[in-house]
């Protein structure tokens, strides 16, 4: 069979997987069983060993794949790598979000840039490795709930290093335009509750307002927010270069003359370096052990502020010699490295020891939009890349 017939029937395999895909609904948060029996179900029929790792309700689940190297070699084992589930969707779609549709020359469907497109890129090119020569693994790693702060994959992680799979080269295929990126920063999101003692407004003594005490605790935030661009890294190579801080919602109260015995604030940081994220937190129990709890209970003993871990996703750390950089580079020809702004699972792996790489087909600017799309240019991109990847892989 010639390139062109290749690339052709690879794209209309793609097609195909990548419409199951999209038709499952697999929002954050929700069921994704049934996508991962899918991608189970085709990577076993093509020999792969597999093990899943689950939500405390086996409600969502992760899973690792691996294709066997026929012969052992030196060789380290590739992990592609992405995340099953997809942010909600509005009513502007101008197409099914939930019904892949191909114009233009583009796929549109909720996903399809973020992140299905590459995980039907893997399973496109699975059967392809499973007749290969392989002298390494390849392994399929595919989670759960990545949009929210990364719940899945330290499940999976923590798996992986008990088993001791904590060498290789991992490809996330995030939205790069297959572009090399070499870092981004942490990403800590939080929720912090505030329970106070509802009374009449025209008594304020007499109650404790949890949104008053709330306001403190965001002005102490954006106090902080301010030290932290003070502590910029000479070397940093993020824009802009420090930690930010940032408010996202605040929430609480019934009506104007009760006082407000409920609030919550939802905020998040996005670490240069580990210590700032340790900072910032230790700033805030010490602001609320020693400040804002004593107040409140000085009226009503049961008084309480309480701050939810929504997740803490590490960096993702550049690093001088990247064996996963070098890999991609060399198939691509393109030595170019960048970073982003927004996180993903790479850190993960990475803090493991495993080499790592954030590079996938498709743009950002098309994820979490309203007729998020792919384009067909993008997908031939990743086949080339994984066709690199079969062929650094083929015993000699």
């Amino acid at each position: 069979m010639n390139t062109q017939k290749k690339t052709d029937e690879n794209i209309k395999n793609f097609l195909s997987i990548l419409s199951d895909l999209i038709a499952f609904k697999t929002i954050s948060g929700q069921d994704n069983n049934d996508l991962i029996n899918y991608c189970d179900n085709l990577l076993k029929k093509l020999g792969a060993d597999s093990f899943r790792t689950f939500d405390d309700e086996k409600k969502r689940v992760n899973l690792f794949a691996t294709l066997k190297s026929k012969k052992s070699s030196d060789k380290m084992p590739i992990i592609l790598s992405g995340h099953t589930d997809v942010v909600p969707v509005s009513r502007n779609w101008k197409t099914d979000p939930f019904k892949a549709t191909l114009k233009d020359n583009k796929i549109f469907g909720r996903g399809s840039c973020d992140m299905k497109g590459f995980i039907a890129c893997a399973l496109t090119y699975a059967p392809i490795f499973s007749k290969s020569n392989l002298d390494r693994d390849i392994h399929f790693s595919f989670t759960f709930d990545e949009e929210t702060a990364c719940q899945g994959a330290p499940l999976l992680i923590k798996e992986l290093d008990k088993r001791k799979i904590n060498k290789g080269i991992c490809i996330v295929g995030e939205p790069t335009n297959m572009k090399i990126i070499d870092a981004h920063k942490g990403c800590y999101e939080y929720t912090t509750h505030f329970e106070g003692l509802a009374g009449h407004g025209s008594a304020p003594s007499k109650g404790v307002n949890a949104i008053e005490y709330a306001v403190s605790y965001v002005n102490k935030l954006l106090e902080l927010r301010e030290k932290l661009k003070m502590k910029v890294k000479n070397d940093s190579v993020f824009n802009p270069p420090y930690t930010t801080l940032q408010i996202g919602k605040i929430s609480g109260g019934i009506a104007r003359n009760v006082i407000a015995d409920k609030c919550k604030v939802d905020w998040e940081l996005r670490p240069v370096v580990k210590e700032d994220g340790v900072f910032v937190n230790n700033e805030m129990n010490n602001f609320v052990n020693e400040k804002l709890l004593p107040e409140m209970k000085k009226v009503y003993v049961n008084s309480s502020i309480k701050k939810e871990v929504i997740g803490e996703i590490i960096g993702f750390d550049r690093l001088n010699k990247s064996d996963a950089c070098e890999l991609i580079s060399k198939i691509t020809g393109d030595n170019s490295r960048d970073v982003v702004s927004f996180g993903t699972e790479a850190g993960l792996f990475q803090e493991i020891g495993i080499s790592t790489v954030v590079c996938g087909p498709g743009s950002i600017e098309q994820a979490h939009k309203d007729d998020e799309f792919v384009s067909i240019d993008e997908i031939k991109k990743c086949f080339k890349m994984l066709e690199g990847i079969k062929n650094n892989s083929i015993r000699n």
